[in-house]
C-alpha cells in the first residue's frame, strides 16, 4: 500500500490495551473491600444477597476497565454470558440436589441413615470417622459433590442428634470428600490438572501422594483430638427419644438405603452427576410412595388417602422441600430441608460470581495480576508460592475451580518449562491449591454448593476444613525446601503430544 492510499484509509485501529496496575488495584481492591464489608455487616447471611451485590458491582467495574482499554461492550457481554453458561451444569445439579434432599427426607432415606448412624457411631470418634468415611466413598466414586449431598447430609443430621457441632462435622465431610475427590482417577479435576500440563493421570496422582497423604493424616489427627476433647451434650435418654421418634414417624429399614446405593453405583460407573442425582430423586419418589404414604399424607395435610394428595405431597417436597412434624423440636429442625427453591440464593450467588469472573478475565485484569506476581518469583519456592496464590485468587475472583486450574495452568506452564521443572510439579500444585481451596470461598461454585447442600455457611465450616487448609501449606513447604520438586528431563516437555486443555 502506498503512502497516499494509507493516508486515505485513515489511521489504523489499535487493539485493546493491557490492563494497568491501577486498573487491577482499583477493580480487585474495591470488590474485595465490598465483600469484606458484606461479611462484616451481614455475617453468615451475607450470601443471601449482600455478596451478590458486591460481585455485580465488581463486574461493572471490570467491564468499565475493559471498555476503557478498548474492548467493545458486546465482547465483554458475550464473555459474561459464556461464563454463566459454563456454570449451568453446576446450577442444574444444585436444583436437582435440592429436590434430592427434600425427597430423601420424605422417603425415609435420610432418617434411616441418621437412625443407623446413631446406633453405630461413637461420639468420641465421630469426627475422624466422618472424615474417613467420606474420603473412602469419594475415592471410589470421584465426586465430592455427590458425597456431600448424600452421605454428608445424613452425617450432619447424626451430628445434630448427638449434640455435636455441625460446623465441625461439615469440615470433616468436606475434608474427607475433597481428599477422595482429589486422589480418585474418576474425578474430573484429577483428570483436568494433568491434561492442562500434558502428563498422564497416574503420574499426577503418584506425585500428589507426597503432599496429600501427610495433609490428610494431619486432618484425621486434628478431628480425633477434637472428638476426644469436646464433651457431648446429648444424653442417653435424648438419643433414645430420637430413635423412637424416627421409628414412629418413618418406616425405617435397610431397603430405605436403596436410593443411596443407586447414586453411588451410578457415580462409580461414571454416569454424569446430574443424571445420577436425578436417578436418586426418582428412586426417592418411588420409595416414598411405597413405604411412606402416611408421611406424605401428613405433610400434605390430608386425612384421606387419595392419589391427588399423594401426588401433591411429593410434588411440593420436590419444589419447596420437606417440613417435618415428628413431635421432636430438634429432630424437626434436622429433617426440615430441601426443595429446588432452597437453592435459589445459591444460584443467584453463582451467576453473580460468574459475571464478575468473566468480566475480569476479558478485561485482562487476571492476566495483568499474574504478570505482576511473576516479577517476584525468582526462586523455585517463590514460583510455587506464586502458583498457589494465583489459584486461590482465581478461585475467589473467577469463582470456579475449573477456571482456577485451567487459567493458572495455562499462565504458568511456560514458566515451569523455562525453569526445567517437571510438569507434574505444576499439576500437583494446581490441585493442592485450586481444587482444595474452592469450597472455602463463599461465592465460588464449590463453596456455595457445599453451604447449600450441608446447610452450614461457608465461613462457619471453613476453620474446620483442616485438610483443605493444610494441603496448600504443605505444597508451599515442599516448594521452598525443594523436597519432591522434580526437575524435567531434557525431552520431557518436548515429548508431550497433547495440547493443554483450553489452549
Amino acid at each position: 500500500m502506498t503512502e497516499d492510499s494509507e493516508r486515505q484509509a485513515g489511521p489504523r485501529q489499535a487493539g485493546p490495551r493491557q490492563a494497568s496496575i491501577l486498573d487491577v488495584t482499583l477493580t480487585i481492591g474495591i470488590t474485595v473491600s465490598l465483600l469484606a464489608l458484606s461479611v462484616a455487616i451481614f455475617g453468615s447471611d451475607s450470601s443471601s444477597g449482600a455478596n451478590q451485590i458486591a460481585l455485580v458491582i465488581g463486574a461493572v467495574l471490570a467491564s468499565a476497565v475493559g471498555i476503557k482499554n478498548g474492548y467493545p461492550w458486546t465482547v465483554i457481554e458475550r464473555n459474561i454470558i459464556d461464563g454463566i453458561a459454563t456454570a449451568m451444569p453446576a446450577i442444574l445439579i444444585l436444583f436437582s440436589v435440592g429436590s434430592l434432599i427434600g425427597i430423601w427426607m420424605l422417603s425415609g432415606t435420610v432418617p434411616t441413615m441418621i437412625y443407623y448412624g446413631l446406633l453405630l457411631l461413637d461420639p468420641a470418634v465421630f469426627f475422624p470417622a466422618t472424615c474417613l468415611l467420606c474420603a473412602v466413598v469419594a475415592l471410589s466414586i470421584g465426586s465430592s459433590w455427590t458425597v456431600a449431598s448424600t452421605l454428608g447430609v445424613a452425617l450432619i443430621g447424626v451430628a445434630g442428634a448427638l449434640g455435636l457441632s455441625v460446623e465441625i462435622t461439615a469440615g470433616a465431610v468436606i475434608s474427607g470428600a475433597y481428599f477422595g475427590d482429589k486422589m480418585s482417577p474418576l474425578s474430573d479435576t484429577t483428570n483436568l490438572a494433568p491434561a492442562v500440563t500434558g502428563i498422564d493421570i497416574f503420574t499426577h496422582i503418584r506425585h500428589m501422594v507426597w503432599t496429600t497423604a501427610p495433609s490428610f493424616v494431619f486432618a484425621l489427627i486434628a478431628f480425633a483430638v477434637i472428638g476426644f476433647s469436646r464433651p457431648t451434650v446429648a444424653s442417653i435418654g435424648g438419643l433414645e427419644e430420637t430413635l423412637v421418634l424416627l421409628q414412629t414417624n418413618f418406616d425405617i429399614g435397610p431397603s430405605m438405603l436403596l436410593p443411596v446405593a443407586l447414586v453411588v453405583i451410578l457415580a462409580a460407573r461414571k454416569v454424569p452427576a446430574l443424571a445420577s442425582i436425578l436417578a436418586g430423586v426418582a428412586a426417592g419418589v418411588i420409595m416414598a410412595l411405597l413405604f411412606q404414604r402416611d408421611v406424605i399424607l401428613a405433610f400434605a395435610g390430608s386425612e384421606g388417602s387419595t392419589t391427588r394428595e399423594l401426588f401433591k405431597g411429593v410434588w411440593e417436597v420436590l419444589f419447596d422441600g420437606y417440613t417435618a412434624n415428628t413431635g421432636g423440636e430438634n429432630l424437626d429442625a434436622l429433617l426440615s430441608r430441601g426443595g429446588m427453591s432452597s437453592m435459589l440464593n445459591t444460584v443467584w450467588l453463582i451467576i453473580s460470581a460468574m459475571c464478575f469472573g468473566s468480566a475480569m478475565e476479558k478485561a485482562g485484569v487476571l492476566q495483568r495480576l499474574v504478570q505482576g506476581l511473576l516479577a517476584f518469583a525468582h526462586s523455585v519456592g517463590a514460583l510455587i508460592a506464586t502458583t498457589v496464590a494465583t489459584c486461590i485468587a482465581v478461585n475467589a475472583l473467577a469463582a470456579d475451580q475449573y477456571m482456577s486450574i485451567v487459567i493458572t495452568g495455562r499462565m504458568f506452564r511456560d514458566e515451569y518449562r523455562a525453569r526445567r521443572l517437571h510438569p507434574k510439579n505444576l499439576s500437583r500444585v494446581l490441585e493442592d491449591s485450586g481444587t482444595i481451596t474452592s469450597p472455602l470461598v463463599p461465592w465460588n461454585t464449590c463453596g456455595a454448593y457445599m453451604a447449600a447442600a450441608l446447610g452450614v455457611p461457608t465461613l462457619a465450616y471453613l476453620p474446620f476444613c483442616f485438610f483443605n487448609l493444610v494441603n496448600p501449606v504443605v505444597s508451599l513447604a515442599y516448594g521452598f525446601t525443594g523436597f519432591k520438586i522434580e526437575p524435567a528431563d531434557d525431552d520431557v516437555w518436548e515429548d508431550q503430544q497433547q495440547e493443554p486443555v483450553g489452549s
